[in-house]
């Protein structure tokens, strides 16, 4: 890792009637749209997604990370992040991110490590930390013997 403080940017494109286009240095270009529930077209990638998969992708490599670490065997991972986007104070703010985790181990036996790893997983992410959402986390691990 580099050494602190990191920095990062990213590049917004837009004119009044169409998408917006995200980019970033080294990175392909994202288009972007407000969601159905801002009256968006729905068929591209909106803010309040981007969020989400920003949270739901650091959850499951800061996992990645600590499973490396503490050298447990694991076959694949699956995180699904919802969100909550509500009124607070009259300001709207996602107020819960929930990240229901499938988590495939190869053996019974580590199961409590796998627990633990998630758990700290999701202590550690970097994303999630920035935000004020409640969190909440769900687990179902499979054993694949």
């Amino acid at each position: 890792m580099d050494v602190l403080p990191h920095h990062y940017s990213v590049t917004v494109d837009a004119n009044p009637e169409n998408n917006l286009r995200v980019s970033a240095a080294h990175l392909s270009a994202l288009e972007v749209a407000a969601p159905k529930q801002f009256d968006g077209p729905g068929d591209k990638w909106s803010p309040e997604e981007l969020l989400l998969a920003a949270a739901a992708n650091c959850f499951v490599l800061s996992f990645r990370t600590v499973a490396s670490i503490a050298k447990l065997e694991w076959q694949a991972i699956q995180c699904t992040t919802e969100g909550v986007l509500d009124k607070v104070e009259r300001a709207m703010q996602f107020t819960e991110l929930v990240n229901k985790v499938a988590l495939t181990i190869d053996s019974e036996a580590s199961r409590q490590k796998a627990e633990t790893l998630l758990a700290k997983a999701e202590k550690i992410c970097i994303v999630s930390n920035s935000l004020t959402a409640q969190k909440r986390l769900e687990i179902e691990i499979v054993t694949k013997s």
